[in-house]
This record gives structure tokens, sequence and C-alpha cells, in this order.
């Protein structure tokens, strides 16, 4: 302001008399640093607070955080969310799917193994009969050609009998006729004379008699 005196502040050394150094300073500057010190002191307080925590910009930041989950919750609702479900959708009706196909085919095994079940027992059945008649069968032809084999081989002996006899008789007769001549030699070589009719006759009643 005009009309002020400034203020000379001089400063003393210590240990002596003497004026080590004078400094002239105008009110109106001291005014001005207590001002901008003050100022600086502000700021650095105001700096010091960590911005979301700062009352001064709660306001604004809800305003923003509304905003903010508007923006995300129309995005999510009209973009994501349709995909997630469509994506979910998809996935419950494959799985649906699957298993309506894995049912049929269980049933489709199931049929598959009774039908099996049956055929086997069928063929375990067929399998009997078919060895029960083959036995039948066998022991039949058995007896047939064992009967063949019999009634041939009581042919043959009837027929081997029969040549047996014819064989005796043929070799009675043939011993009748050799006793007859041995004896007719015999007389002869005796010296005496024998009659075929006598000697035969003589063997007959010598055959007789044995």
């Amino acid at each position: 302001m005009a009309g002020q005196t400034p203020i000379i502040i001089v400063a003393q050394a210590e240990g002596g008399d003497a004026l080590q150094q004078g400094v002239v300073v105008d009110e109106h500057a001291t005014d001005a640093a207590h001002a901008t010190g003050e100022v600086h002191a502000t700021e650095e307080a105001h700096a010091e607070v960590f911005p979301p925590f700062d009352p001064s910009t709660f306001s604004s930041q809800l305003v923003w955080l509304a905003i903010t989950f508007a923006v995300l919750y129309i995005a999510l609702s009209r973009v994501a969310l349709p995909r997630i479900g469509g994506i979910i959708d998809a996935r419950k009706a494959r799985i649906e799917g699957d298993l309506k196909e894995a049912e049929r085919l269980r049933a489709q095994t199931d049929k598959a193994v009774a039908a099996y079940e049956a055929a086997l027992a069928q063929a375990r059945q067929d399998a009997g009969k078919i060895a029960e008649d083959t036995r039948q069968s066998i022991r039949a032809d058995i007896e047939g050609k064992r009967a063949v084999v019999e009634k041939d081989l009581g042919t043959r002996m009837s027929e081997a009998d029969a040549r047996i006899q014819a064989s005796k008789s043929a070799a009675l007769g043939s011993v009748d006729a050799i006793a007859t001549e041995t004896a007719q030699a015999l007389v002869a070589q005796l010296g005496g004379d024998a009659n075929e009719a006598d000697v035969r006759a003589a063997v007959a009643e010598a055959k007789g008699a044995v």
C-alpha cells in the first residue's frame, strides 16, 4: 500500500557488534509469501488424499458408477447373456440327445442279449436232440450190421458144416475102398485068392464090429 515505509531487517552476527548484512523487506512481499505458502499447504493437503476417497468427488463417482453399471447391464443383457443362454441350451439339448441315444443303444443291447440267450438255449436244445438222434441212428446201424454179420456167419457155418459132412462121408467112402484094396493085396501076397465081394463084406463086417 502507498504511504507505508519499508521495514529494514538487520542481522547481527554472533560474537561481535559489527553489522554483517542488511536486507530490506517490503510488507506486500511478505503478505504474498504468506498467501502462497498457505496455497501450497492446501494443495499438499489435497494431494495427500487418495482420489476415490476424496469426499468432494463422491457425487461424480456415483454418477459414473451408475452409468458404467447401466452400460454393462445393457451389454450383458443384449449380447453376453443371450450367447451364454444359447450355449447352455445347445449343451442341454446335446446332453439330452446323448442320453436318449444312450437309452436307445441300451435297449438295443438288451434286445440283442435276450435274442442271443434265446438262440443259445435253442442251439443247446437242438444240439442235445441232434446228439440223441445221432446215438439212436448209430445204435440202429450197429444193430443192423450186427444182425447181417450174424446171419452171414450162420450161413457160412451151415455151409461149412455141410462141407465137413460131405468131406467126412467122402473120406469114409474112401476108407472102405482103401481097406478093400489093402485086404485084397494082403491076401494076394499070402498066396491066397480073395474075391472082391468077399473082401468088401469082410471089411463091412469089421467096420460094423468097431
